[in-house]
């Protein structure tokens, strides 16, 4: 006999049980706790659902024994009978995961109901138009929800009863028409196979059950795999006491933040709807009314939930996402939880939070997710564009975004994934559409208010969303627009500002972001604590600039081969590469010197008292021609022609084939390239260190690193650093002035890793090229991996991550350590750093500083989630 407790009363509660609990049941019990109202209930434990997930959907032994005890007491308490033709007690059977998933996972509500339970609640309340609306809601939800009807059969009749009535909103159905829709939704269930059971403790059963199995829905799997949620931790269900919003005009349902979610701003922030069920504030079936009009309605309870935000707010030390139901005047809360919120209001509430002491730099700190920030480095519109919008909604999460409208999920996801910008445009989002808006620019409702599913959703993704656009018609079936006269067809381009609720017919040109005062002030507490140093990748000067302006520590990675294929540089490399003659070879190296010098001197200035680690050419040379077939092609067409470009068509042709590799980037080049051709070496090390001794000379510090790539034998490196060192020690010594710099290499090879200690011998510092690291370690290609088997692995489980997006912690992360180790343990004092692209990604970067490395390297605009990642690292430690 299994004697774990499977199911507690909200009263046996608290928020440190959130693990067992999940997010929504630990609200309600510790709400419970502190004496705000709440409804009666009690929550079926997380590991329930894992138990039952593990034994193949067969529940524990006694689960449903305990359900049913904790049910009789919750009718003893209550005084209500579920299912009772008297004094019904009705029920809600929510979903609530450890992690917030808002609208991932089903809801039911009104269970318990029936003919009887109906006809004695509308007796009790005085009100059946009441009874019979909430047995209809019930038909609908436990029907999708449990037993599999598709919810346009549902929403199929409701429309078209509307239409028959001529009502323009449910609210505006009699009770003769619910009760006809009653009879109506049992007849569509049956129509698809589903007979709705009527036992009210055999819902229960089903509806719990059906909970357990959404956490394994398709668009619960998207989020967690968005958001790093695992799959493993199960949801929790809470069954709780229902309370009506929809009772009358004294009754409302309302979802509110104790600051505003874009802004941070402490503001009144929020929706409601009178003579409502909570559901239809977020779904989106009709436009609420912002919080601030309450008062004007229901006064007493307005100002009774005015205190009950700022006691919640302040005994959680966090901006709090409410929901609440008032019936009959009276208030209750039906969920807490820490708000979700744009990056730039979580850097504000926390900057707010520490300034009026609530919480201290470390917790707000860890309260701000890295890759949140992301988002307030994305472009806005320019507000001089003087563009005139064609229509307006609600400002549901700010950026901007400019795309080809697409109207349905499965489109955007599509198009998306091919590159194409698309604008998601929906008359109301709902969950299933999450595989659409991860890779939409932004998103455009008719429906739905601050609160929607659509914004909630956008805002946690830092994408743009317009919602609520009343005037627009959509025309799912001719892919048609309308705004007024205008018409706006799929493809057609439009520009979203989702800072002002603004929609632009056309393309408008964005502008780069604003850094704000609370991003630098959080980013500043981040750089005080964090040990892990960050650089950033940069080949030009103007992205030296940003990178330093978005407090990058120096140049981690500049590939100077990037500086080669420029319109006026591509010619002078041809030649050089088709050069017949070391003359002619030499002369088109020539050509190169001063432009490389150029690009250098720009990097040099901008990171002045900085180190940047310049890589010598990398790529193999084919990659600097035409491509092999294209060439083919073209002789083929002179052939024909009889042109007289054949010959010199023909001879480049030779070169590409004879440059042609089968597998080039595991061929002729980085350092075999180097050392086949010692005078291209040469070049850039002149160039770089004439552009450290020109900027020295206008008074600036350059810090010059070298850097030797793809090595994998120490002899590689040690002849490498020969021709390296006497070069720039000729420049040095012809200068007459001094210039400090240092050889380094980049650990891209697994050979490299463990001889690092032979390697070492000759370097001043590694970095870690991870990028290449793991294809060679692990033995995949990551161009062919992610365009073919590597999302089935993903889907499959079969690898826990992309290994090209975070570091492979058991295999290149221990090739990364054993590559530190053996470097320090011939030179102790060894630089170490890491410049793939995992420089920029919170998980790698956790790994990568407790391997002790001492900086992590990024694109530019990932320099500051880098900062924060790390400082989390430190405070985790």
């Amino acid at each position: 006999m299994n004697d774990q407790t499977y199911v507690y009363d909200f009263s046996e509660g608290n928020a440190e049980m959130k693990a067992l609990l999940g997010g929504k049941g630990a609200g309600l019990a510790e709400m419970t706790r502190i004496g705000i109202p709440v409804p009666d209930g009690f929550t079926v434990t997380t590991a329930a659902c894992v138990e039952t997930m593990r034994a193949g959907g067969t529940w524990p032994a006694d689960l449903w024994a305990q359900i049913e005890a904790r049910l009789d007491a919750l009718e003893a308490r209550t005084g209500r009978t579920l299912g009772a033709a008297e004094r019904p007690l009705l029920v809600s059977v929510r979903s609530g995961s450890v992690f917030s998933m808002p609208g991932m996972m089903d809801t039911i509500l009104n269970l318990g109901i029936s003919d009887d339970a109906a006809a004695g609640l509308a007796d009790e309340t005085g009100n059946p138009r009441f009874a019979w609306d909430s047995y209809r809601r019930f038909l609908q939800m436990y029907g999708e929800v449990v037993e599999g009807v598709p919810s346009h059969a549902f929403e199929d009749e409701l429309t078209a009863l509307k239409g028959r009535r001529g009502a323009t909103a449910d609210t505006d159905l009699s009770v003769e028409d619910l009760q006809e829709l009653v009879a109506t939704f049992r007849q569509v269930a049956r129509t698809h196979g589903a007979d709705l059971p009527t036992d009210p403790r055999e819902q229960l059963r089903r509806a719990v059950g059906a909970v357990f199995d959404s956490w394994d829905n398709p668009r619960a799997r998207v989020y967690r795999g968005l958001n790093n949620i695992s799959d493993d931790l199960g949801t929790a269900v809470n069954i709780q006491q229902m309370v009506f919003g929809n009772r009358g005009d004294r009754s409302a349902t309302g979802v509110a933040f104790t600051r505003n979610p874009s802004t941070g701003v402490k503001e009144l922030y929020g929706e409601f709807l009178v003579n409502a069920q909570g559901e239809d504030v977020v779904a989106g079936i009709r436009t609420p009314r912002p919080l601030a009009e309450l008062e004007a309605v229901l006064p007493e309870a307005y100002g009774q939930f005015l205190a009950t935000m700022d006691r919640l707010e302040s005994h959680y030390g966090d901006m709090q996402d409410i929901e609440f139901t008032i019936e009959e005047g009276r208030l209750f809360l039906l969920q807490t939880r820490n708000g979700k919120r744009t990056a730039a209001a979580a850097l504000k509430v926390a900057r707010d939070l520490v300034e009026d002491g609530v919480i201290d730099r470390a917790t707000a700190l860890r309260r701000v997710e890295p890759a949140q920030l992301d988002q307030l480095l994305h472009p806005g519109l320019d507000p001089a564009h003087g563009a005139t919008p064609v229509t307006r909604g609600l400002n549901a999460s700010p950026g901007a975004a400019v795309g080809q409208i697409v109207f349905d999920a499965d489109t955007a996801a599509e198009r998306g994934k091919n590159g194409d910008a698309v604008v998601l445009v929906r008359w109301e989002t709902t969950p299933d559409d999450i595989h659409g808006l991860v890779v939409a620019q932004g998103v455009l409702t008719a429906h739905g208010g601050m609160t929607s599913h659509a914004a909630v959703v956008a805002r946690g993704m830092g994408k743009p969303c317009v919602a609520g656009a009343g005037e627009i018609v959509i025309d799912t079936r001719a892919k048609t627009l309308t705004i007024g006269d205008l018409v706006l067809a799929e493809n057609d381009v439009v520009t979203l500002d989702g800072s002002t609720g603004a929609v632009y017919a056309g393309p408008l040109e964005l502008v780069p972001p604003q850094i704000t005062d609370d991003f630098r002030e959080v980013l500043g507490w981040a750089d005080d604590v964090r040990r892990l140093g960050v650089r950033a990748n940069a080949d030009t000067g103007p992205d030296a600039v940003k990178a330093r302006e978005l407090g990058a520590e120096g140049i981690g990675l500049c590939r100077t081969e990037h500086m080669f294929m420029a319109t006026d540089r591509l010619p002078v490399v041809q030649q050089m590469i088709l050069a017949t003659t070391a003359a002619d070879r030499q002369a088109a190296l020539d050509k190169l010197l001063p432009m490389q010098q150029a690009d250098f001197e720009e990097i040099f200035e901008a990171m002045t008292g900085l180190p940047v680690t310049i890589r010598l050419i990398d790529p193999p040379l084919h990659e600097f021609l035409p491509d092999f077939t294209e060439q083919s092609l073209l002789v083929q067409r002179l052939e024909a022609a009889g042109s007289p470009d054949l010959p010199a068509a023909r001879d480049l042709l030779a070169h590409i084939k004879r440059l042609r590799e089968f597998n080039p980037m595991l061929g002729t080049r980085g350092v075999r390239l180097s050392l086949l051709y010692p005078e291209i070496c040469v070049m850039q090390t002149r160039a770089i260190i004439r552009a450290g001794l020109a900027v020295a000379a206008r008074g600036l510090d350059p810090h010059v690193e070298i850097m030797v790539p793809l090595v994998g034998f120490a002899e590689e490196l040690h002849r490498m650093r020969s021709v390296i060192v006497t070069t720039a020690d000729e420049e040095v010594a012809a200068a007459e002035v001094a210039l400090d710099y240092s050889v380094g290499t980049m650990i891209e090879l697994p050979r490299a890793a463990l001889t690092a200690d032979k390697i070492a011998e000759h370097a001043d510092f590694f970095s870690f090229g991870t990028n290449d690291l793991t294809q060679t370690a692990v033995g995949i290609s990551r161009d062919d991996a992610e365009g073919s088997f590597l999302a089935a692995y993903l889907e499959a489980g079969i690898v826990p991550a992309n290994p090209f997006a975070s570091i492979d912690a058991d295999g290149v992360a221990e090739l990364v350590r054993i590559g530190v180790e053996k470097g320090r343990s011939v030179k102790p004092g060894l630089k170490t750093g890491v410049c793939g692209e995992h420089g920029g990604d919170p998980a790698s970067i956790a790994i990568l500083d407790a391997l002790g490395l001492d900086y992590v390297s990024c694109s530019p605009y990932r320099v500051p989630l880098a900062r924060l990642a790390a400082a989390r690292t430190t405070l985790s430690g």
